[in-house]
């Protein structure tokens, strides 16, 4: 995974969802990092790895949306600091990939 520090100072704030089976979260642009090939976040709560979940990202740019499928492969933490959540997103398409790229590439990437 490619490494950027996030600046949120003049994007506006979007919320970015994460949901598995019983699980939906939104989180805000603070709390999420996106890699070229996946995403890490904060969670309230635990996930098991290998648990597939599905993430909606909007660019703050020109708030175009994408949706992703992926699996989860690191999870520490504890209840009462937090989880750290580390997945890998499976099957982007080639348009999928080349929007992913641009959001790791701006002030949502790491």
């Amino acid at each position: 995974m490619s490494a950027r520090k996030i600046d949120t100072g003049d994007a506006v704030r979007q919320d970015i969802t994460v949901e598995s089976r019983q699980t939906r979260l939104n989180l805000s642009t603070e709390s999420v990092v996106i890699h070229r090939n996946g995403i890490e976040f904060r969670s309230p709560g635990p996930f098991n790895p290998w648990t597939e979940m599905t993430v909606a990202l909007q660019s703050p740019r020109d708030n175009s949306r994408l949706q992703c499928a992926g699996v989860v492969v690191a999870c520490s933490g504890n209840k009462h600091t937090g989880y750290h959540v580390s997945m890998i997103f499976t099957s982007l398409t080639k348009q999928g990939q080349a929007r992913l790229h641009a959001m790791a590439g701006s002030e949502l990437g790491l």
